[in-house]
């Protein structure tokens, strides 16, 4: 399956907050794979594991392959994960027909935000709410899997104010 998704900042006012649907905690992490990105998540009281593939399009679009496994067999696929987890809140915004999920992040990268759009094209149109930033589609540092190894505390200073 093709995923087509944009990134962006998100202002630091927190009006994402108010405009949710839900939330949820996610804890995951990385299997070392050449040429692909292997993920084991725990969303709440779920279990995926994920595969995806190279990036195309400035970052817009990869193949990607989803499937929810059994806890416990997250569990153990953690242990084996390197450079540690990733935690995070994963708030969904509705907006004019589309979903923003608004991350928020903790532990290491406490204190960064950003939002992702799915698409069913890459030329689609969408309205972007109020609390949508400046877009980083393809910038490896809000790649989740990169920011195992370069946290968000050391690129920081490198983002505009109202996104730190």
């Amino acid at each position: 399956m093709q995923e087509i998704e944009r990134k962006f900042l998100v202002k630091r006012n927190e009006s994402f907050k108010t405009m949710a649907s839900s939330c949820s905690h996610i804890q995951q992490g990385y299997m070392a794979c050449k040429g692909a990105t292997v993920r084991i998540r725990m969303r709440d009281d779920k279990a995926y594991l994920t595969i995806k593939g190279p990036s195309k399009n400035g970052g817009m679009s990869r193949f990607e392959f989803e499937r929810e496994i059994l806890v416990e067999e997250a569990k153990e696929m953690l242990t084996l994960c390197r450079g540690g987890m990733i935690e995070k809140t994963r708030w969904l915004v509705p907006y004019e027909g589309h979903i923003f999920e608004v991350d928020e992040f903790h532990g290491i990268n406490e204190g960064l935000l950003f939002a992702e759009v799915e698409l069913q094209s890459e030329t689609e149109k969408f309205a972007r709410p109020p609390f949508l930033g400046k877009e980083v589609t393809g910038d490896k540092h809000f790649y989740n899997s990169h920011l195992l190894l370069n946290p968000y505390p050391l690129w920081r200073a490198s983002l505009p104010e109202e996104y730190r």
